[in-house]
């Protein structure tokens, strides 16, 4: 079966291919560039192992914010697609045979995107080298292109990949033949027991991620250097936790924030469109929320830090601005490291948003030709945008300013008087403003598509 059939063009699955080209490029020059600084030590075969494994850590996490992504935009595609699928259905084609399609399909744009980026990233690298080797930054030696580790995570991104289209197709290719001609998104919710369940393995897996981390703090005002890995592993098991429960919270959060667009027609409307799929909701708004989180944990950590060295007596002038200085440049480091993860968040955002309008243009040609304007729907589309960023950007600032204080806790405790929260006011500051660029840069171009398309033509749209 063609994929064409399944999937619809190509021009649909373009964010997979980006998000898989964005972490092969992230891990080519994570992984190149580790092993370039490997040959500067006195023993590079240590040296090398070490890099090699904080680069695949890094690479890891960024991968993980792209498996959201990657599983939302395969659910977001295939559910504008019901009634297509819905015909394939009728002439014969099983759930299967469209799982495996679309697995494929996935799993093979995954592969050739990472190499590619995984390419790319050498590439640049490279030439980076070059620059600095020539002007005497890096001392002439014969470096290595690149390490062989290269292929652990351009094998991952291709393995999730995979998985993404099969976990981001099976909610939607359960539904039935006559469900999907009647209109009907999605299957229905999962039975009562399932959900109650899931709430009370939510509940305690996020218990016991807090117990860890109050066990961090408690351990790092005791020992030095315990309480980091007790920190790290609850942050781990509460964002687990988050994740499994999402679903109960967030599209309760979204709709609470919400409230506060106000009670136009436009406003009343992007609420109800913001939750309409709570499922849908929360994997746009938790793929945001983890990255605006990583983010803020390494600024609120650095934070943290900075304002407990400002606490110790024992340190001279000098040694204290050393600390301030060192601290800057691991943060900016760190800060640099991460951040793409957080725009592999946004890609999926925005994407998210552009699919769900397009597949909303019978909806927003009735909307006009009962009289809305061109100037109601841009804000209608404005305004679920807000609703759905500004939600993911605060929760994700509140776990990252938690997580990253508690981080900081856990290493300089025992040299600190009581707790020290990192509040970077004009990190949060920015992360805000970014999150209104984000709103605008989300909504205008969906918008713009939505209110050119004439009523006759939108109203012809199969949705």
């Amino acid at each position: 079966m063609k994929r064409e059939l399944v999937l619809g063009s190509g021009r649909d699955l373009g964010t997979i291919g980006l998000v898989a080209a964005l972490c092969g490029l992230y891990a080519g020059v994570l992984v190149s560039a580790s092993a370039v600084l490997a040959t500067l030590g006195n023993n590079p075969g240590n040296l090398a192992f070490t890099l090699q494994i904080a680069s695949l850590v890094f690479n890891l996490v960024a991968i993980y914010v792209a498996a959201v992504v990657i599983t939302n935009a395969v659910d977001t595609v295939l559910a504008g697609r019901l009634r297509q699928l819905a015909l394939l259905r009728l002439l014969g084609a099983r759930s299967t045979d469209l799982r495996r399609v679309v697995m494929r399909s996935t799993g093979l744009i995954g592969l050739v995107a990472a190499l590619g980026g995984a390419a790319l990233g050498v590439a640049i690298t490279a030439a980076a080298r070059v620059v600095l080797v020539a002007r005497g930054t890096l001392p002439s030696r014969d470096y290595p292109l690149t390490s062989v580790v290269l292929v652990i995570p351009i094998a991952v991104i291709a393995i999730v990949a995979l998985i993404c289209g099969w976990r981001g197709s099976r909610r939607v290719l359960t539904v039935t033949p006559a469900e999907a001609m009647t209109g009907v998104s999605a299957p229905t919710a999962s039975t009562r027991r399932e959900s109650h369940l899931r709430k009370a393995f939510a509940l305690l897996v996020m218990a016991a991620g807090v117990v860890f981390l109050l066990g961090a703090a408690y351990l790092g005002e005791h020992y030095a250097g315990i309480g980091f890995l007790v920190a790290f592993l609850g942050a781990a098991t509460f964002t687990t936790g988050l994740l499994i429960g999402a679903r109960y919270v967030v599209p309760w959060l979204v709709a609470a924030s919400g409230r506060a667009l106000g009670s136009t027609p436009a406003s009343r409307i992007a609420r109800r469109n913001a939750v309409l799929d709570p499922q849908r909701t929360t994997r746009s708004t938790m793929g945001l929320v983890i990255g605006v989180a990583i983010i803020t944990t390494i600024a609120s950590g650095m934070g943290a830090l900075q304002k407990a060295v400002d606490g110790w007596t024992q340190l001279t002038p000098a040694d204290r601005e050393l600390a301030h200085q060192l601290l800057s440049m691991i943060g900016s480091v760190m800060t640099g490291i991460v951040v793409v993860s957080c725009v592999i968040s946004v890609i999926g955002f925005i994407s998210t948003m552009s699919l769900t309008v397009i597949q909303r243009r019978r909806e927003i040609g009735l909307l006009r030709a009962v009289g809305f304007t061109g100037s109601q729907i841009r804000s209608m589309i404005t305004r679920e945008s807000a609703a759905l960023a500004g939600t993911a950007v605060l929760f994700g600032l509140i776990l990252g300013v938690f997580f990253g204080s508690i981080g900081a806790q856990s290493v300089i405790g025992f040299q600190t008087t009581g707790f020290v929260w990192g509040t970077p006011w004009t990190f949060l500051a920015t992360v805000a403003a970014v999150g209104v660029v984000l709103v605008l840069v989300s909504a205008l171009p969906p918008a713009r598509r939505a209110t050119t398309v004439p009523v006759v033509a939108a109203l012809r749209i199969d949705g």
